[in-house]
């Protein structure tokens, strides 16, 4: 029985990538300047905040119809027995809801999986999907492994701004106002498949020498381990930093990766980031 992999826009995996691992990406949408643009393909998160600048109105996101996902099931069981689906967190989007919809109509041969992440988190877990897939393995020992995986990972990331949090109904105006004023950045996690609190710190140094600090004790405590580094525009300078206090620290490294526009709304510019999985679960 061969098996497809299905996820969308919010894997932050390059087309590029994509195609060579063989996956199917959904496009989300991101409403901007009057128009519905497909994410990743006709919109990129500098596109955004170059707008924003302009004074343009704040962006707003949506889900894939259940059609589409209907469209890309249908394209991938003309080559496979079985289709895997794997999405953005139902906590952050409606999108997994929509592939289920549209699985309902393949008589059980569509498989849809919630990743309770998002961006990398989300991709490392496609990445390995993709990859158990090409071993043989059955429906049910992939999706026992990547809940295995999910149940380890790990993302934490830092904001250069704290304006996109409070827009998005993430933090008051006040809290906002009191982080920029004091240079203080937010550590963020995705936990339970939502964005939660990891505490806070001074600058932005100290905010990558968190995140460095947090691949050391992960790698630590899982032993060998899976480690992506991820941006918004802007945040390029900091993903330099965070490889240069990396060094040393052994880990299997799964690159760099810009994260895409319909996360780039929520985050903002400057974002960056670490997803982390162990190499074996």
């Amino acid at each position: 029985m061969t098996i497809a992999i299905v996820t969308d826009s919010t894997s932050d995996l390059t087309p590029e990538l994509l195609a060579q691992i063989g996956v199917k990406s959904v496009p989300l949408y991101v409403l901007f300047d009057g128009k519905m643009h497909k994410d990743g393909l006709e919109i990129r998160p500098q596109d955004i905040f170059t707008g924003l600048k302009a004074g343009k109105k704040t962006p707003s996101t949506s889900q894939p119809s259940p059609a589409e996902f209907a469209t890309a099931y249908t394209e991938a069981l003309q080559v496979a027995d079985e289709v895997l689906s794997l999405h953005i967190s139902g906590q952050m989007s409606g999108t997994v809801g929509s592939a289920r919809l549209a699985a309902q109509e393949f008589g059980g041969k569509v498989t849809v999986l919630d990743s309770r992440s998002v961006s990398m988190g989300l991709g490392l877990r496609v990445l390995r999907a993709a990859e158990l897939a090409h071993q043989g393995l059955s429906m049910d020992e992939i999706v026992r492994q990547l809940e295995a995986a999910a149940s380890k990972a790990d993302i934490r990331f830092t904001v250069d701004t704290l304006d996109f949090l409070r827009i998005n109904g993430r933090i008051g105006g006040a809290q906002a106002l009191l982080g920029s004023l004091l240079n203080i950045k937010p550590i963020l996690v995705v936990k339970d498949g939502r964005v939660d609190s990891g505490g806070r710190v001074r600058g932005h140094k100290k905010a990558v020498a968190d995140l460095v600090e947090h691949v050391r004790k992960y790698t630590a405590a899982h032993g060998p381990t899976r480690v992506a580094v991820m941006c918004t525009p802007g945040g390029e300078e900091y993903v330099k930093e965070v490889r240069a206090g990396l060094s040393g620290i052994q880990f299997e490294d799964m690159g760099d990766h810009m994260i895409g526009a319909v996360v780039a709304t929520h985050a903002g510019p400057g974002t960056v980031g670490v997803t982390l999985e162990p190499v074996t679960v």
